[in-house]
C-alpha cells in the first residue's frame, strides 16, 4: 500500500488542539484533498496556482512544487512509485497522471465531470467518484483502451436506494476490492462489496446499527482493523468507529477557526505515527492532530 493504515487501540485519542501545518498562502483558498504516503510525504493540490505541493518527511516547508495543466482539481492519489493521479475532470474531462520517473503528465482516464475522490487499488484499477452523474467509475490502468470505464457503484441517477448515490465524494478500496463511498448527498457511507451493485450503509442514520448521524461525509479512511474514519463535512468534525460504534475524535467543539475547531473538513489522511492530517476547507488550512496515547504502548504500523 502507498498510504498508512495504522493499528490503533480501542482507547486511542488525539490531541483536540490541532497544529496548523499549512495555511492559505500555501494551500490556497479551496483546498479539498490531502494524501500522506507510507514514507510520510505529504501531497496537496492548490487549485488557484494549479500546482501540487509536496512536503518530505519532517519538513516544515514544502520541498517540491509541481506545476501542471489541470483545472480545479478536487482529489488526488499517490502510488508507491511516486506517481500522482490528479483530477482534471471539471473543465478538461480527464484524470491525469504525473509520472515521477519522467517528470511529465499523461491522461489516464476520460471522465464526464470532476472526480471528488480518486483511488488506485492493489490490482492497478483506478476509481473516480463523480457527482454528475452520481456514480463511481473505474478502469484497469494496464488496459490499452483509455475509454474502458466501467461502473463500480451507482446507477447514474441520484437517489437513496441501495444501488444509488447522491453527490459521492471520498472513496476507499480495501485489499478485498470492497468499495467504500462517502455518499455526501445521502448523509451516509456505503459499502459496495466486490461485484455487488447494492451497497450496505455502514455509517449514517439509515445504517443497520446507527450510532451516529452524518451531514455530508466527504473523506474516508480505514485503519488496519477496518475501522472507519470519516471527515463529516457539515458537522465540522472527524469521527471514527471502534468496538462501541462511532465517536467524535477532533473538531468536537462546534464550527470555528480555533485550534480545536474545524469548518468544513473535506479530507483526512494518517501519517506513519497515527497522527491525523485534515483539510480544513473553509478555514483554508491543513490541521495536524497528534495521536496522544495508544494502549499498545508503541503504535503498530501495518
Amino acid at each position: 500500500l502507498s498510504f498508512n493504515r495504522p493499528k490503533f487501540s480501542p482507547t486511542a485519542t488525539w490531541n483536540s488542539n490541532g497544529i496548523t501545518f499549512a495555511s492559505q498562502s500555501i494551500v490556497g483558498q479551496y483546498a479539498n484533498a490531502i494524501f500522506v504516503s507510507r514514507n510520510n510525504t505529504i501531497y496537496i493540490t492548490n487549485q488557484e496556482d494549479k500546482v501540487i505541493v509536496i512536503w518530505d518527511d519532517e519538513s516544515v516547508n514544502p520541498t517540491k512544487i509541481i506545476h501542471g495543466n489541470f483545472t480545479l482539481p478536487n482529489s488526488h492519489f499517490v502510488t508507491s512509485n511516486g506517481d500522482i493521479y490528479i483530477d482534471d475532470g471539471q473543465k478538461n474531462g480527464r484524470v491525469q497522471k504525473w509520472i515521477a520517473e519522467r517528470n511529465s503528465f499523461v491522461t489516464v482516464m476520460n471522465v464526464s465531470s470532476s472526480c471528488w475522490g480518486l483511488f488506485v487499488d492493489v490490482n492497478g484499477t483506478l476509481y473516480c467518484s463523480m457527482r454528475t452523474p452520481p456514480q463511481v467509475v473505474k478502469r484497469l490502468l494496464n488496459d490499452t483502451v483509455i475509454t474502458s470505464n466501467r461502473v463500480a457503484a451507482g446507477t447514474g441517477i441520484g437517489g437513496l436506494r441501495s444501488n444509488q448515490l447522491a453527490s459521492p465524494r471520498g472513496i476507499f478500496v480495501d485489499v478485498n476490492f470492497d468499495l467504500y463511498v462517502a455518499d455526501c448527498g445521502n448523509d451516509r457511507v456505503q459499502l459496495f462489496q466486490s461485484g455487488e451493485s447494492n451497497g450496505i450503509t455502514v455509517a449514517g442514520s439509515t445504517s443497520l446499527n446507527p450510532t451516529i448521524s452524518l451531514d455530508c461525509p466527504s473523506g474516508i479512511m480505514l485503519d488496519t482493523d477496518k475501522y472507519l474514519f470519516i471527515a463529516d463535512l457539515r458537522n465540522n468534525r472527524i469521527i471514527g468507529s471502534g468496538l462501541n460504534g462511532f465517536r467524535c475524535l477532533v473538531g468536537c467543539y462546534e464550527v470555528g477557526s480555533q485550534s480545536n475547531q474545524l469548518a468544513g473538513p473535506s479530507s483526512l489522511s494518517f501519517d506513519r505515527y497515527g497522527n491525523i492530517f485534515v483539510i480544513d476547507a473553509r478555514n483554508s488550512r491543513i490541521q495536524k492532530f497528534l495521536l496522544m496515547k495508544d494502549s499498545f504502548g508503541k503504535l503498530k504500523k501495518c
